[in-house]
């Protein structure tokens, strides 16, 4: 995607370890906070969370970038669109 980098290896699996960490540590207490918000949109909020945390970890690892939170939204979609292929597949 034009609008997500990562620069070597090693930034792969660091942007992966830092995204899984956020992913279990951060994302639960932003969907218990926005939990009214998530349920006026029927679920939609999910993907501005994970977007959210994608930018996160974008911040944190260097040589992870994303340009603007659009793109974060669409990789997030993107991930959410996998995930579900593969656990269909995988069942």
């Amino acid at each position: 995607m034009p609008g997500v980098a990562i620069v070597g290896s090693a930034a792969v699996l660091l942007a992966a370890l830092v995204l899984g960490v956020v992913n279990a540590v951060i994302r639960p207490l932003l969907m218990l906070v926005t939990l009214p918000l998530n349920f006026l949109t029927l679920g939609l909020f999910t993907f501005v969370i994970n977007a959210l945390m994608l930018q996160l970890s974008a911040a944190i690892v260097p040589s992870f970038t994303i340009d603007g939170f659009g793109w974060a939204l669409v990789t997030a979609v993107l991930f959410s669109v996998i995930s579900v292929v593969l656990s269909l597949a995988l069942e």
